[in-house]
């Protein structure tokens, strides 16, 4: 038995390869409709932080995981002492606060973007400041675009430190973006990386819309990138999938994010890949070999947001049409305008070829 913290479309995926290699799953998700509790072997329904449940995983399962980075750390601390946990509570603390995560990529000496540290209003520069324009970002629980604000003076970033109820923020400088990048990577307890593919993504308010694998990227940027995220990984001593975002701006590489578990933008891994993310997230936690990370087909991946539906059901039939097209719904009990609820990907022998056909088949479901 594995145990997964936390039961999204991440989690969901996890149960499916942990269930195809003949392992039973236990997810612990306050969520009676989460995607990956409807599919578990058990599901318990109770807070991150409820003792019963947790004491039940650590007496039932042999290693236990997250797929998302804001469980408690206090609770994989708690879990570590009785059952294997994978990664670890620190590294995974470190992504859940930008402050902590940036300041890390800094002092590791890894290539990032200039940033100021927003504890109170005095944190915020004036406006001949070289990091405006800028983007504030509150440093914890902000994703998909939630959590961000674009601001040019210092007037409007107060504006927005205030509409962030005066959280402890990151001031961002705004770079003139080339485009963005991600690798995801997958480390054994022996140190032994297998990495995937760089991915070139874009995003559509805020949330990846299109992640292209390979990327459209010089083979000195795909490789720099692979060091750079192995680096990361080595210095967090990190067990596990661990996914990194990097900006390319004016030709230079620059570290964005991290994320202790799959990522979206390797959701490309399930059809074009020997050995997927979430495959890879089973064997890293159960102290299997690694799996081959080869790429045996070009892909591109669109998102598919709950804005597509409508008065009626999107078209699936549109989608089906197309055979070299791979469709993946997650089974949320309900579809909201931003909330993601499955994805598409599709296969092709150049990226030219599947590029088109993927925007083609975006449109016809009315995708941007």
């Amino acid at each position: 038995m594995l145990g997964m913290l936390g039961g999204g479309q991440l989690g969901r995926f996890f149960v499916i390869a942990a269930h195809e290699m003949g392992y039973r799953v236990t997810v612990l998700d306050p969520d009676q409709n989460s995607p990956a509790g409807r599919i578990a072997d058990v599901h318990l329904c109770r807070a991150y932080d409820d003792q019963a449940a947790l004491k039940q995983l650590a007496e039932t399962c042999a290693a236990v995981t997250t797929e998302f980075e804001n469980v408690p750390a206090a609770t994989l601390e708690q879990l570590a002492q009785h059952c294997t946990v994978r990664p670890g509570a620190s590294a995974v603390a470190i992504a859940q606060h930008r402050v902590v995560e940036k300041t890390f990529f800094r002092d590791a000496g890894l290539p990032v973007g200039a940033f100021a540290v927003v504890n109170d209003k005095n944190d915020l520069p004036a406006d001949d400041s070289p990091l405006y324009p800028a983007i504030l970002k509150v440093a914890r629980f902000g994703y998909d675009g939630k959590g961000q604000a674009r601001v040019r003076t210092r007037q409007e970033a107060l504006a927005a430190f205030a509409r962030f109820n005066h959280e402890t923020c990151v001031l961002e400088q705004m770079l003139p973006l080339d485009y963005e990048v991600s690798v995801v990577l997958a480390r054994d307890a022996q140190g032994k990386v297998a990495a995937f593919p760089l991915a070139e993504n874009s995003h559509l308010n805020g949330i990846l819309d299109v992640s292209i694998a390979p990327a459209r990227a010089s083979e000195v940027i795909k490789a720099k990138a692979q060091a750079l995220a192995i680096q990361i990984a080595e210095k967090l001593d990190y067990v596990g999938v661990l996914g990194v975002e990097f900006f390319v701006s004016e030709g230079k590489l620059l570290v964005n994010e991290m994320a202790p578990r799959p990522h979206n933008s390797g959701h490309y891994t399930i059809d074009a890949c020997v050995t997927n993310q979430f495959e890879q997230q089973v064997r890293a936690l159960a102290g299997l070999p690694l799996g081959d990370s080869n790429l045996h087909s070009h892909a591109v991946m669109v998102n598919i947001l709950g804005d597509i539906w409508k008065s009626t059901e999107p078209a699936w039939d549109k989608s089906f049409a197309h055979p070299n097209l791979k469709l993946h719904l997650y089974g949320k009990h309900e579809a909201r305008a931003g909330r993601k609820m499955g994805h598409f990907t599709v296969l092709g022998k150049d990226t030219e070829s599947a590029l088109n056909l993927a925007l083609i088949a975006r449109a016809e479901l009315g995708i941007g």
